[in-house]
C-alpha cells in the first residue's frame, strides 16, 4: 500500500488571472476561502501565493497574514506552505514577505532556469539567503526541483550546510524552460536524488493529472490547483480548485493508497 498520500493544493500562483478563468481568487478572502474548500475535498496542505486586489502578484506580509488568519479563524487545520518565488522580477526582501506567523512550511527554489519568455532568477548566493531566513523561521522547506542540475543545488546546500533534514523535494515538471512531464523524467529526477527524502510533483497544464497519478505509482505525494492548471480536461475549465483536489483523491484511492489527513502530513513532513 505504501505511505499516506499527501495531496497539496497551489490555489492561486502568480500567473494566472481571471481573464484565463473567472474562478482564479484575487483578495485574501477569496484565496483563503479557496484554500478551505480545497481541504474540505481532502487537500493536507496549501501552497499560497498572495495578490494585491487588481489580481497583481503580492509578497507583502500583510497579505499574507490575512490569507492565514482567515484560514484559521474557519476552523481549519490545513498544512500552511508559503511561498518564497513570489513573481518573476521580484527581489529576494521582497519575495520572504511571505514568510509569516502560522506558516509551516515554505518553498526553496533550487535555480535560475527560463520560465517560458521570462527568466526565473534563483542565484545561489540567494538560495542560499532564502534557506538561512526558512530555517530561521524553523520552517519545513520544500525543495523546488524544475530541471536536474538543481538536485546538484541540493546536494550542495546539504553537503555545505545551507540545509538539513526534515526537508521536502517538489519536482515541477511540464513550465515551458524546465523538463516536461513524463515518466522517463520524472524516474530520472527520483533517482537522483542526493538521499532518500519524501517528494512530489507538481505536473503543469496538461502533465497536472497525469504526473499526479504516475507520483502515486512511484510512491510519491501530489499536487493540483488552479495555479498549475485551469482546466478538469481538455478545453473544460475547472469549477475551482475543489474540483482538481477531487480528482486527486479519486487518484489516490484508485491507486490502493490511503489519503493523507493534515496531521498525517505533519507526521510524514517532520513538521514541528
Amino acid at each position: 500500500m505504501g505511505e499516506k498520500a499527501i495531496v497539496t493544493c497551489a490555489v492561486v500562483g502568480a500567473e494566472v488571472t481571471r481573464e484565463q478563468s473567472p474562478a482564479v481568487p484575487y483578495t485574501p478572502e477569496e484565496i483563503a476561502r479557496a484554500a478551505v474548500d480545497a481541504w474540505r475535498e481532502g487537500a493536507a496542505v496549501v501552497h499560497l501565493h498572495a495578490r494585491h486586489p487588481d489580481g497583481r502578484p503580492s509578497q507583502r506580509a500583510e497579505h499574507f497574514r490575512e490569507i492565514v488568519d482567515r484560514i484559521r479563524a474557519a476552523g481549519c487545520d490545513v498544512v500552511v506552505q508559503c511561498s518564497t518565488g513570489g513573481a518573476v522580477g521580484m527581489g529576494v526582501e521582497e519575495r520572504l514577505g511571505s514568510l509569516v506567523e502560522g506558516a509551516e512550511m515554505a518553498t526553496l527554489n533550487m535555480g535560475t532556469l527560463n520560465f517560458g519568455d521570462d527568466v526565473f532568477v534563483n542565484a545561489r548566493p540567494d538560495i542560499v539567503r532564502i534557506a538561512g531566513r526558512i530555517r530561521e523561521r524553523k520552517l519545513v522547506p520544500e525543495c523546488e526541483i524544475y530541471d536536474a542540475g538543481m538536485l546538484e543545488t541540493l546536494r550542495w546546500l546539504l553537503d555545505k550546510g545551507h540545509l538539513a533534514h526534515p526537508y521536502h523535494v517538489q519536482f515541477v515538471l511540464g513550465v515551458p524552460g524546465g523538463m516536461s512531464g513524463t515518466e522517463r523524467n520524472l524516474r530520472f529526477l527520483v533517482e537522483g536524488m542526493p538521499e532518500p527524502a519524501h517528494w512530489t510533483v507538481a505536473g503543469i497544464g496538461r502533465f497536472e493529472m497525469p504526473m499526479a497519478e504516475l507520483s502515486l505509482r512511484l510512491g510519491g505525494h501530489v499536487r493540483v490547483g488552479l495555479e498549475d492548471n485551469l482546466y478538469v480536461s481538455r478545453g473544460v475549465l475547472a469549477k475551482g480548485n475543489p474540483e482538481l483536489v477531487a480528482a486527486a483523491v479519486r487518484m489516490v484511492a484508485e491507486s490502493g493508497r490511503t489519503l493523507a489527513s493534515p496531521a498525517d502530513a505533519r507526521r510524514i513532513l517532520e513538521i514541528a
